[in-house]
């Protein structure tokens, strides 16, 4: 019998830190484009008050005195080193709507990598090719079984909603790592007026486009496929509804790089250093060597995608146009 384990999500709930209050039985992102009457400027401040918050939040807990262990995740250490529990499956199946990162942002992600990988050499780095920012999650932890009807209920829809994106653009902007005690992450913030910096799309983009401008930020972009999928009959159950737009960089599968609180400083200073530096030669900067902006939909619409989804896993039902 296979062990019974426990996802890092029970330990490390990720909890809204925007001060925004969801009202039940609405689409859960209206909430925070009303609270913030509809203005980009406004909406892009709420998501950076939550990820200013949570590293503070996680940056405190990494340097107190009664600091015990990183959460390190059960499955992915298995499934890292099969000789831990031979033949052991990760069983969680899940269905997501994911954005594909175009090649500037793997080129920024790649470079960040790289610089942790200098403080922390034990840390485990999801694969370029497996990057994606969680757009809408629809359910997790169901069985492969139950996953299946999900996607046949919503298979009317999967077309429009996989290329919504071509019709619909929203920009993030002003990257920055995020992190925790389990896991750390690229985050964005939706555009609100910066000046544009991604490469232009791909000619001909002759398509007419519906939704573009700061006005239609990413938030919208979600609040707009959550509402695809209801009226395609599905109820959503996300883990959780929170103002964030990250890219997983990795996760720790040791304790070894953050077993002293030397070494903890020096990790939470190094990810201070690489932010100041995001913020000083990335953020707002035509011409920069790295780009920093990410519109969503450029290059691959989204990937409505099925299966073992934790860490980059799983299978495409179908990939959106991208432009």
């Amino acid at each position: 019998m296979g062990s019974v384990l426990e996802s890092t999500d029970i330990k490390n709930k990720l909890e809204d830190l925007s001060g925004v209050v969801i009202k039940p039985g609405e689409n859960p992102y209206n909430s925070l484009i009303e609270a913030c009457d509809d203005e980009p400027a406004k909406i892009q401040e709420l998501y950076a008050a939550h990820r200013v918050r949570r590293n503070a939040q996680q940056r405190d807990k990494f340097l107190a005195s009664d600091y015990k262990v990183l959460i390190i995740d059960p499955y992915l250490l298995r499934l890292e080193n099969p000789q831990m529990e031979p033949g052991f499956k990760d069983t969680r199946y899940c269905m997501t709507f994911w954005g594909r990162p175009p090649i500037h942002i793997l080129e920024l992600a790649e470079v960040i990598q790289k610089k942790l990988l200098v403080v922390a050499p034990k840390l485990w780095l999801m694969p370029l090719y497996r990057m994606h920012i969680t757009t809408l999650e629809i359910d997790f932890s169901r069985t492969a079984e139950e996953i299946e009807a999900l996607k046949e209920t919503l298979r009317p829809a999967i077309p429009d909603i996989a290329n919504f994106t071509h019709r619909h653009r929203s920009r993030l902007v002003k990257p920055m790592i995020s992190y925790d005690l389990s896991a750390f992450a690229l985050s964005f913030l939706p555009a609100a007026g910066e000046p544009p910096l991604s490469p232009a799309p791909t000619a001909p983009d002759a398509v007419k486009v519906l939704k573009q401008g700061d006005g239609y930020t990413y938030h919208h972009l979600r609040r707009d496929v959550w509402e695809r999928a209801k009226e395609a009959g599905v109820t959503v159950q996300s883990r959780y509804i929170v103002p964030s737009a990250h890219v997983t960089l990795g996760r720790y599968l040791t304790d070894e790089d953050h077993a002293t609180p030397e070494l903890r400083k020096k990790w939470v200073d190094a990810i201070d250093e690489i932010n100041a530096w995001l913020e000083a030669e990335v953020w707002d900067k035509p011409g920069a060597e790295l780009v920093g902006e990410w519109v969503v939909g450029q290059e691959k619409g989204l990937d409505i995608r099925v299966g073992t989804l934790w860490y980059g896993g799983g299978r495409t039902v179908q990939m959106g146009e991208g432009f």
